[in-house]
């Protein structure tokens, strides 16, 4: 605007490209200031119709007002903001009709006819995508304003108007019928076809917010592995991208009409790995029982919620589980409590007693701020940078590898600000040790391997891409949908792959550097085995650890003591006791360094026991048997259900009987009376006794 009003020309446009550069780089980055201005009315739409106002201001501030430069543009932009109407409608249609109710992996949807989407580049951010067409008429205008050429202005209008309508030529086929998605009902009927022939036992049920992914992720291997025929259920969308590979079938129903529609009557126990509201979309089901199983094993708070009571039962690890609901007293009973330990620790390995590499790897992996301002929630706020500052002091060489909860940061800037201020430590620490002369000699000699190894990891990384597009790149929910069926040909290359990665990841750096470790890859287990010791907070990554038998630390933020806070907490029974200050590390460092100072090698093991459950029978073997035990349970209660349907449909009376005092009183006559009725109105009798008994039990299908 100060550029228009000037005017100056050059300073114009230099001032509209930063814009452009600015909408675009805060659309890239997912900016939450793009939320924020369309709250402000500074949408999208506004911010371009705001600058091609300011064309035209300059113009009329050039004295171009009476020229015909001036009317084209003004034509040109009117024409240009008529077109957005029909290619939005056109757009939104496309994305409503591509909305299927459901969305799947693994499930055969061939009963319905799912056409290819729209290529992505039409179809992702098209809004801004349209919006950006104006750039060669805004770009034309302003050369033509400066030079005294009209006719690249022409040009530039003519330009725009020609790439809109183009653009609103491409969509057109994808609104017809026949390129739209099957409607809602015959999705659904389809999807209820697949799971009567299917007939899933086992279901995992998940629902949280985009950065609980992982929840969901840590079941999918025990889910490939139970007893059965497992089923995974999902309520969000935007989850279903996230969820890791897997064999097991998937469904995501959004909807919680859908989800209580679907036919799920062969379903006899269902998992639920989170505490969430969706949840009671499907605990109201009788038919199958219901299981909390968690996210981990900690001491905290969540992991004895009073919401637990609604299960049929709670699966713990461990002993440490069950004493910790007694102790707790929020009114799950004991009798409903099951130890089944940890199927997801297998991959976890032991420690042998001896650092892996020449130096110790110390895992700092800190909980995140959690959802109020509990100083023991998190050790990252109070202690994170004098545990990282103490460890890069330490006498002898330490390697650090951080890594941060993925919810770090996302309610607290002040933990934000921890974090990348630890990240940053770690950057300049390990910039310092690389030009060292004794490090510099390890690199040069390590050269040629760690080369080797990003070469691998490249190679494994394309081919993961690969095994990973399903359909063409840019397909919607729906496409997948059509294509992301089970390939055990492709799921055992893509395991193989993983594991392969992994370890070409761990080599493709030094083992004296420093390194921050986030996102999916490489798993915090991975860690672990990389690791010789560890320190983190009150969270299931220490019980997590406590199965590798390596030392570890705990943090006690919240300045209870040693004494107290071991009290509080089981998992830290074992551990060195960390103050904020972070002083106690050398007797975490001595006990990796030397097992004779090692004084909680035996406690560790006892620990272990009592918190992740015995070693025989494995974790797996006890969980399938959880499960079959529990199946058993719905069934019995299924048939004891059944049975008292029928015997109260058989002591209906006959209405004519009734009516003419036939068997009034007497149950012989009435029984004699029955037995001589019309069949077929002692089969509506029937039915309609059927009826009214599942109404009473809550349900309106009884199998």
């Amino acid at each position: 605007m100060l550029a228009a009003l000037i005017p100056h020309i050059w300073f114009f446009a230099a001032a509209t490209a930063v814009t452009y550069a600015a909408d675009w780089y805060l659309h890239q980055r997912g900016s939450y200031l793009i939320n924020r201005l369309g709250k402000v009315r500074a949408g999208l739409s506004i911010r371009f119709l705001l600058r091609q106002l300011m064309v035209i201001l300059l113009l009329a501030r050039l004295d171009l007002a009476e020229s015909p430069l001036f009317y084209a543009a003004v034509a040109c932009f009117l024409l240009f903001y008529g077109l957005q109407a029909p290619h939005g409608a056109m757009a939104t249609l496309i994305r409503l009709r591509r909305t299927m109710p459901v969305v799947t992996r693994n499930v055969d949807l061939h009963a319905v006819r799912i056409p290819d989407a729209p290529p992505g580049a039409l179809t992702r951010r098209s809004a801004e995508k349209m919006l950006h067409l104006d750039i060669p008429a805004v770009v034309g205008v302003l050369i033509a304003a400066g030079t005294g050429e009209d006719v690249v202005g022409y040009a530039g209008i003519g330009l725009t108007l020609l790439l809109a309508l183009l653009y609103l030529a491409l969509l057109l086929p994808y609104v017809r019928r026949g390129r739209l998605a099957p409607p809602a009902p015959a999705v659904l009927k389809a999807v209820d076809s697949w799971l009567r022939e299917y007939q899933p036992t086992v279901v995992l049920y998940f629902s949280g917010s985009n950065e609980s992914a992982y929840q969901g992720n840590m079941w999918l291997e025990t889910m490939s592995r139970v007893e059965g025929r497992p089923l995974i259920i999902m309520r969000e969308r935007g989850l279903v991208p996230q969820l890791a590979e897997t064999s097991v079938p998937v469904i995501c129903v959004p909807a919680g009409t859908h989800l209580m529609n679907l036919d799920l009557s062969t379903v006899r126990v269902c998992l639920y790995p989170a505490n969430v509201g969706k949840n009671i979309h499907i605990l109201r089901v009788p038919t199958m029982k219901h299981v909390f199983i968690g996210h981990g094993d900690s001491d905290k708070l969540a992991s004895v919620n009073p919401y637990s009571k609604v299960y049929d039962e709670v699966w713990t690890a461990g002993r440490a589980g069950r004493d910790r609901y007694a102790l707790a007293d929020v009114g799950v009973r004991d009798e409903d409590i099951v130890e089944v330990g940890r199927p997801q620790l297998e991959p976890i390995k032991s420690w042998t007693g001896a650092i892996k590499n020449p130096i110790p790897t110390v895992l700092y992996a800190p909980t995140w701020e959690g959802w109020d301002d509990n100083p023991g929630n998190t050790s990252l706020l109070l202690a994170g940078e004098n545990i990282v500052r103490r460890l890069l002091n330490a006498a002898d060489p330490v390697r650090i590898i951080y890594k941060p909860h993925p919810f770090t940061g996302i309610r607290s800037a002040k933990a934000k600000a921890v974090n990348a201020r630890i990240r940053a430590m770690l950057e300049k620490a390990a910039a310092e040790r690389a030009a060292e002369p004794r490090w510099a000699k390890e690199a040069s000699s390590a050269a040629a391997g760690q080369s080797a190894a990003k070469a691998e990891l490249a190679r494994i990384e394309a081919r993961l891409a690969q095994l990973a597009a399903t359909g063409r790149a840019g397909g919607d929910d729906a496409e997948e949908s059509r294509l992301s069926l089970a390939d055990p040909v492709r799921e055992a290359e893509t395991v193989r792959l993983r594991a392969e990665w992994n370890d070409a990841y761990w080599r493709s750096f030094g083992w004296w550097e420093h390194r921050t470790v986030t996102g999916a890859q490489p798993k915090l287990y991975d860690c672990f085995n990389e690791s010789d010791a560890m320190v983190s907070d009150i969270s299931s990554v220490v019980s997590d650890f406590i199965a590798s038998g390596k030392p570890y630390a705990v943090t006690d933020s919240a300045a209870l003591g040693a004494e107290e806070f071991k009290r509080q907490n089981t998992a830290v029974r074992a551990a060195v006791i960390l103050s904020n200050g972070a002083e106690e590390l050398d007797a975490l460092l001595a006990a990796v360094a030397d097992p004779a100072a090692d004084t909680l090698a035996d406690a560790r093991r006892e620990l272990k026991t009592y918190l992740l459950g015995p070693d025989e029978p494995t974790s797996m073997e006890q969980f399938n048997a959880a499960v079959r035990a529990l199946a058993a349970k719905a069934e019995a209660r299924n048939l004891a259900v059944a049975q008292r349907i029928g015997e109260q449909a058989v002591a209906v009376p006959d209405p004519e009987a009734a009516t003419s005092g036939a068997g009034a009183g007497d149950p012989q006559a009435a029984a004699e009376a029955a037995a001589t009725a019309d069949p077929d109105v002692l089969e509506a009798d029937v039915a309609e006794g059927e009826a009214e008994a599942a109404l009473s039990e809550g349900t309106s299908s009884v199998r």
